[in-house]
Formats: structure tokens, C-alpha cells, sequence
């Protein structure tokens, strides 16, 4: 992945003020992960756990950490507080109303926009961004696995839905309507998904930590904030790989257009698996 406009390491990591330079500072085990779970960490009692006050405060714990421990980690982790803040003024419980689906999809716009615009405009940097393609063909392997992803998700996700009961968490999708705003919200999440989460939460904390540290504090959030979306029993156990995979996708391949594309191929199943768990005689395209 190329590498993104980052601060520099001061010669004291704690406390000072640095300049800009080429070179991320990527550490093994260092006390600055610990303001970061922090920080990952509230996006479990904010979203899975529902305990606002609980996520709050263990974010501020995080940020109050951060200054005394790392002021160079501490304008970054601030970006991934804004958009964790931004997505905690709302229910993001499933739910195909208009209205909801209208304050949903302006609270999570913003949860995206808001870091972007502080980090281009406020900071004067090009840590988040959303660089589409790498400039390289895709490869036959990458090809390949978008094929296996709807594949894969076919045999999986119907058992998850059913044998869990997961399904009801989503909308009955009572009709055609329901099921067209139901489609087009699963594609808006996908989306987002991985506009917020990779993009932004997994791009700040790479500028700071190695790969598999800011990939398992990103998947915390993501997973999290699967859980309230509807992804609960033993969904995590799905949710989690995923979100892992992705950062590593997107890592690999530096696109984001490809990391993309396995995602809504995925929720592609996703939608219909839901449908033909509420309609199974409408849809039985599945082998439960």
C-alpha cells in the first residue's frame, strides 16, 4: 500500500511536537498501543454493548492517555474519536423507514467527512484517503476470489442466519418497497463500511503502528458496530475474519476499488440470505 503522508516520529515519542516527514513510525509492542484500545475498546460498550456513558469514558480515558503518553499518536486517534462519537448520536439497529434511513445515512456520511476534512483542512495532511486502484491490473488470484467470495458467503451465511435466528434482527420486509430500500441500505453500509473503517480507523492507526496492531484495534470497531447492525449470537465469529481480511486485502492490493468489490459481492448474499430467511418460499435458492 503506498504509504501516506504521516508526522514525524520527535526524538521523545512522549509530549513533544514534530514536523512532517516520509516515514511512518511503526513500533513492535509500545505503551501507545494501550490510549488505542482504549479508544477501539469504546466502540464495544458504544455500539455491541449499548452502555454509551461506559464508552465515553473509556474513550476519554484513551485521549486523556494519549497526551500524557504519545502527543504525535494523539491528532489521529482524536479523528477516529470524532467518527466514533459522530456514529454513537444514532440507533444503527436495522431498520427500512425512510426517515431512519434518511438520519442514518446522513450521521454516517458524516462520521466519514468530518475526519477527512479536520485531517485535509485541519492538519494539512492526506491521511485519510480513498485511493480507488494502485495503478496495477488485478491478478488472476484476485479475480479468482471475487468468484469464491459470493461462493463461500452461499454456503456459509444462510446456515448462520437461520441456525442463529440472526435474521430477526433485520426488517420482515413486508414488500417489494421494503425489500428495494433494504437492498440499497445493505449496499450504502457496505460501502461505508469500508470507507470508515478501513480507510479511515485502519489508515490512522497504520501510520502508527504495525500492520497486524492496527489491524486487530480496527477489527474491535468494526466488529462492534457489526454486533448493533444485527451480526449477533455467534456472528463475530464470522464478522471478525472478515473485517481482519479486508485490512489485509487492502494492504495486499492497495485498492480500494477491489477491497470493495468483495465486500458488496458478500452483502449481495447477505441481502438474499435475509430475504430468504423471512420469504423462504419466495427465494429457495439456498441449501437451508
Amino acid at each position: 500500500m503506498e504509504k501516506p503522508e504521516v508526522t514525524a516520529v520527535p526524538a521523545a515519542r512522549g509530549g513533544g511536537s514534530g514536523v512532517r516527514a516520509s516515514e511512518p513510525w511503526k513500533p513492535g509492542w509500545s505503551v501507545s498501543l494501550l490510549p488505542a484500545l482504549l479508544v477501539c475498546l469504546s466502540a464495544l460498550f458504544l455500539f455491541a454493548l449499548e452502555w454509551r456513558p461506559v464508552g465515553y469514558l473509556a474513550m476519554a480515558a484513551g485521549i486523556g492517555l494519549c497526551v500524557w503518553l504519545d502527543r504525535v499518536l494523539l491528532p489521529d486517534l482524536l479523528l477516529i474519536s470524532v467518527g466514533l462519537v459522530i456514529v454513537s448520536t444514532v440507533s444503527v439497529c436495522a431498520d427500512v423507514g425512510w426517515a431512519n434511513m434518511v438520519l442514518l445515512g446522513t450521521v454516517l456520511t458524516l462520521a466519514v467527512a468530518v475526519p477527512y476534512l479536520l485531517s485535509r483542512f485541519g492538519y494539512g495532511d492526506h491521511a485519510v484517503r480513498f485511493r480507488w486502484l494502485s495503478g496495477e491490473r488485478w491478478n488472476k488470484r484476485m479475480i479468482a476470489y471475487l468468484v469464491a467470495v459470493p461462493a463461500i458467503g452461499w454456503v456459509v451465511l444462510p446456515f448462520y442466519f437461520l441456525r442463529s435466528g440472526a435474521y430477526l434482527n433485520w426488517p420482515s420486509l413486508q414488500d417489494g418497497t421494503e425489500v428495494a430500500r433494504f437492498f440499497v441500505g445493505v449496499n450504502y453500509m457496505g460501502w461505508w463500511d469500508e470507507l470508515f473503517f478501513i480507510c479511515t480507523v485502519f489508515a490512522l492507526l497504520s501510520r502508527h503502528f504495525s500492520f497486524w496492531h492496527a489491524n486487530v484495534l480496527q477489527a474491535i470497531v468494526f466488529v462492534s458496530f457489526l454486533w448493533e447492525l444485527g451480526y449477533q449470537s455467534w456472528g463475530p465469529a464470522l464478522t471478525l475474519p472478515f473485517a481482519l481480511l479486508q485490512a489485509y486485502l487492502f494492504m495486499r492490493t492497495r485498492s480500494l476499488l477491489y477491497v470493495l468489490c468483495v465486500h458488496l459481492l458478500f452483502d449481495v448474499v447477505v441481502f438474499l440470505s435475509i430475504v430468504h430467511a423471512r420469504h423462504p418460499d419466495a427465494l429457495p435458492i439456498f441449501w437451508v
